[in-house]
């Protein structure tokens, strides 16, 4: 486990014991003495610690330029003390609506979406779409039309929005930029031809000066790595000189690209580099505050170009950027001054366009290449998207992942050109995949309460500590006592930055399994110690959904076809590899999920659906479950999604089923493992919610199911021997999270069955099975008060439903009925005062890291 840095652990009154070192003048001294001083003084850390608090200081005062005396010193550190506080604290996530799709007219990939008080599409084919700015109805289409080609042979690249002028201004694989007018009838004609380019336009940009509309600039990036800007003068009146054109059969004025380079046109010059050649520019962007052309490829030796404008002499000094395997998108933020790179190698990485040797941050947690990025100005976040369709919310400020949506966007090919457009705003998110066109908006966000500071990622229940254990996209595990709600230890940077995306528990609960996105999966025990490292992913960035613990083996899946299996002979050493599983591949798609039944028995299911049975003691695949021609019609209504996200094994079967298993469009299924066929299906959520999660309490008895809105259900599974023909009974229908449910969990605590479940809105809550909420785990920190051996608790359970607590009382001791109910006797309240003063004196056994 990670220790905080120095200057975290200081409290207010060490800060204080600082100051009044920096009073003193200390700098005709050598800075040793100053070290072991403040070192001796304050009582905490150690002396290098001091060390490097002193060096950072001294070198961040001289880079800024500020004098170093003693009262700069003493104020820089308090105010960095105050900027990581602030940054410190948790960053709002939005509550996403569900996907929408909308009506699209176009047939081919989309190249651009813009907007400008109405939404514009343009697809590669040319057909070019008006959406309504307020409710997305599709108003107008029309196909541009370009005498250069044929209409079959026409294919666009890009398209910019010259908001000043009224006009598009569209790059064509004919080597030109044709500039269509849309003020009049939204007839688009040509009114410019840009042609003779030396190669294919791929990328363009528009920009105009705000206080001077007149002044504007158009960037160009092509296929051959060259990277041009077209400065025009008086945009306004004249993109060209009209005297000098000549007029083709559309009527359109032609543009020769060499009349430009040799200057022939006053009202329009160019400056022009080639750093990026032979590799294809795949986004350029022209920086106002910067007076810079940003642009990328994939070629890690220009992988980012800036082009820094030097108008005197029109001519670009520029400046190179290194990564890996090159970048597919860029974007930039004014008031950070910083530039957001989509990396091939999947990471996203944040520059200072003056600092070319190393990025500011690598920001980890893909598992694909990202394809793009694009920071929320008034937020201070990022978000960015892979080619595995999965989206997330960045804080930049803390560089941690805020929120992480995937399993909701359709399954399609890999090489599906995909678009995201923010309008920040309206808070909408629109994103493409090839002719189709999804919304995504964001809910009013209601006010929350939070377990952890990023999304809960996992929850489990120790009944061995009577715990509640869980998990955050940050790579942190809390665990909580159930009976008081309170926080026992918390161990951060489990697996550095990368997420923690499933945890379990051996069979004596005294080890605890948590999985990252870095492709490991590492054991602990309680006191925060890691024992093992388990390379599941064999160097790689992998997604982990699931780890079974059987009675010999550890099975480990997510990212691919066949098991990943660790044996438990060989957890000799403190780094593990994986076995071989004897039984091959079977599944056509990547293995999501597995159960076990014993004695030998096991389960897996695939991300296509696929569910093939196993005999564990061999290894070898008996059976595949497979939906039939009788059930087309759920195949229909789940498209591409995910069909197999989960499913469980039942002790006792119900209604023939000893199988459940739960996925996209909300179907749950019961299967027959002995049989080998379907016993029956129903849909349980919406099928616009994408993929569900469920659990089964150990009874058997009760099925619980749960979507991206934060809604629960509760089924009947007593279903005796009959064969079920429609839904289970529904019993229960409750709402306790306002965003995405990521994990149910069961736990017998007491002589009550509890529900334990997470949800990407931060919070972990408490329910009692068939379903009454009792409350969210709420983290809080300790209020001062003037003893300070008796601290208070870190944490509390909010308590919405009064006749669900008195139904726990007798389990639940900490919800008692003093706390509740306001008409107490007179002379009952001291009692009750006496007793709460006696249990919060009770140290709370906090800790943050193994080392304390």
């Amino acid at each position: 486990m990670e220790v905080a840095q120095l200057e975290s652990r200081l409290s207010a009154e060490d800060y204080r014991k600082l100051q009044s070192l920096f009073l003193v003048s200390f700098f005709s001294e050598p800075i040793s003495e100053f070290i072991d001083l403040a070192w001796s003084l304050v009582g905490c850390g150690s002396k290098e610690e001091y060390g490097l608090l002193f060096d950072s200081v001294v070198v961040t005062q001289e880079h800024r330029g500020l004098l170093l005396d003693n009262d700069s010193l003493c104020s820089f550190l308090l105010r960095e003390l105050s900027d990581k506080v602030k940054n410190a604290s948790p960053r709002s996530a939005p509550c996403w609506k569900p996907l929408r799709t909308l009506t699209s007219p176009h047939r081919d990939q989309l190249q651009k979406v813009k907007s400008s008080g109405r939404y514009l599409t343009v697809s590669k084919g040319g057909t070019v779409g008006l959406r309504d700015g307020e409710d997305m109805s599709l108003l107008h289409t029309h196909r541009l039309q370009n005498s250069t080609f044929a209409p079959k042979a026409l294919w666009v690249t890009d398209v910019v929005l010259l908001h000043n002028t009224d006009k598009i201004a569209v790059s064509f694989t004919s080597k030109e930029v044709c500039f269509y007018d849309i003020s009049s009838k939204l007839d688009f004609n040509c009114k410019y031809k840009l042609q003779g380019l030396k190669f294919t336009p791929w990328c363009l940009d528009y920009w105009v000066d705000p206080s001077q509309p007149d002044q504007a600039v158009l960037s160009i990036g092509d296929v051959g790595g060259q990277v041009s800007a077209l400065y025009f003068t008086p945009a306004q009146i004249s993109l060209f000189e009209k005297p000098s054109l000549t007029m083709d059969s559309d009527s359109a004025g032609v543009i020769l690209w060499d009349e430009l380079v040799k200057g022939k046109h006053f009202s329009c010059h160019i400056v022009t580099h080639q750093v990026h050649t032979p590799a294809w520019v795949r986004k350029v962007r022209y920086l106002s505050s910067l007076e810079a052309f940003v642009s990328c490829s994939t070629r890690p030796q220009s992988s980012m170009v800036i082009g820094w404008w030097e108008k005197e002499s029109r001519n670009l000094r520029v400046t190179s950027f290194f990564t890996k395997r090159g970048v597919w998108d860029v974007d930039h933020h004014p008031g950070l001054n910083l530039i957001a790179t989509a990396g091939v190698d999947h990471q996203v990485l944040l520059w200072n366009p003056y600092v070319t040797s190393k990025p500011v941050c690598a920001l980890s947690g893909h598992t694909c290449p990202v394809v793009a990025v694009c920071f929320m100005q008034t937020k201070q976040q990022l978000l960015s998207y892979s080619k595995d369709k999965v989206l997330c919310l960045w804080d930049v400020s803390s560089q941690q992942c805020v929120h992480r949506l995937a399993g909701v966007f359709p399954k399609t090919q890999e090489d599906t050109h995909t678009l995201l457009f923010l309008h920040e705003e309206r808070q909408l998110l629109l994103l493409s995949f090839n002719s189709l066109l999804l919304l995504l908006g964001t809910q009013k966000e209601e006010k929350r309460t939070s377990s952890h500071d990023h999304p809960v990622t996992c929850v489990l229940y120790n009944s061995l500590f009577r715990q509640v254990i869980s998990s955050d996209s940050s790579s942190s595990v809390i665990c909580w006592q159930a009976d008081t709600g309170q926080k026992v230890k918390q161990f951060n940077c489990c697996h550095g930055n990368a997420e923690i995306s499933t945890m379990a528990l051996d069979g004596t609960q005294t080890r605890l399994f948590t999985a990252g996105t870095d492709g490991e999966v590492k054991v602990w025990d309680f006191n925060g110690r890691c024992l093992h490292r388990m390379n599941a992913g064999l160097g790689r960035t992998v997604d982990i959904s699931q780890v079974l613990l059987l009675k010999s083996s550890i099975l480990v899946m997510g990212w691919d076809r066949r098991l990943t299996v660790f044996r438990l002979h060989s957890f000799s050493q403190p780094f593990v590899e994986p076995s071989e599983w004897k039984g091959g591949v079977q599944h056509r798609g990547d293995l999501r999920c597995a159960a076990f039944q014993p004695p030998q028995t096991l389960v897996t299911g695939s991300y296509d659906g696929e569910i093939v049975v196993w005999n564990n003691g061999t290894e070898k695949a008996l059976k595949k479950l497979q939906l039939h021609a009788e059930h087309e019609d759920y195949k229909k209504q789940e498209g591409l999604t995910p069909r197999c996200s989960q499913h469980i094994l039942l002790e006792t079967p119900a209604g023939g089923a000893d199988l459940v298993s739960c996925g996209g469009s909300g179907v749950v299924r019961l299967w027959s493992t002995v049989h080998g066929r379907l016993v029956g299906q129903f849909v349980a959520h919406s099928r616009n919610l994408g993929s569900i999660v469920m659990t089964v309490s150990p009874c058997g008895k009760y099925l619980v199911t749960a979507d991206r809105e934060g809604t629960l259900k509760t089924w009947d599974l007593q279903l005796d021997d009959k064969i079920p023909k429609e839904a289970p009974r529904l019993l229960r229908d409750f709402r306790t999270h306002l965003d995405h449910v990521t994990h149910l969990e069961t736990g017998v605590h007491g002589n009550t069955t509890l529900l334990l479940s997470a949800s990407s809105d931060c919070s972990v809550a408490l329910s009692y099975l068939p379903g009454e909420t009792i409350g969210l785990i709420q983290s809080r920190k300790p209020a001062l008060t003037k003893s300070p051996d008796k601290p208070t608790p870190s944490s509390i359970l909010t308590v919405p439903c009064p006749t669900v607590v008195q139904q726990l009382q007798k389990e639940l001791w900490w919800l008692e009925r003093p706390r509740l109910q306001q008409d107490l006797e007179p002379d009952h309240r001291h009692h009750e005062r006496q007793e709460d003063t006696r249990r919060n004196s009770q140290p709370s056994g906090e800790v943050t890291s193994a080392s304390q």
